[in-house]
């Protein structure tokens, strides 16, 4: 178990930085997305950049959402990890991460956070999915 959730953790680190922060490069540079690509600005509490703490908290839901998908197959494993992914991420963003700092809930109904949050949350999720099947252990 230890070296799947490893695989996981790493799946989701790697989505993050690869899927999520490239779907939002694709969202910023057709002017649907305000916000800017692989933030290399430092936020506390260790100043590491933005796009590392983010890939860090990826990786750990990378290891909930293998929790959450790993036995299924075909095509509700699929639909499991694009949905999973939308809807987990997105809904602790909205309720939990903005309201903390200072922002409404789901960033003061937004539509374009909203909808920008599920699309890239959900395309993370597909990028975890496909790590997990495709990518396998080295060891």
């Amino acid at each position: 178990m230890p070296v799947i959730c490893l695989k996981a953790f790493i799946a989701g680190f790697v989505s993050t930085l690869v899927v999520h922060q490239g779907v939002l490069w694709l969202l910023y540079a057709s002017g649907l997305s305000p916000r800017a690509p692989w933030n290399m600005t430092p936020v506390p509490p260790l100043n590491i950049p933005a796009v590392i703490s983010l890939a860090f908290w990826g990786g750990v839901w990378g290891i909930l959402l293998w929790i959450l998908i790993g036995a299924s197959r075909d095509g509700a494993y699929w639909i499991k990890a694009i949905a999973i992914g939308a809807l987990g991420p997105s809904l602790v963003a909205w309720f939990v991460v903005m309201p903390i700092k200072g922002l409404g809930p789901a960033g003061g109904w937004d539509p374009k956070i909203i909808i920008g949050g599920l699309l890239l949350n959900g395309a993370w999720g597909l990028g975890v999915g496909l790590i997990m099947r495709l990518v396998p252990l080295p060891w």
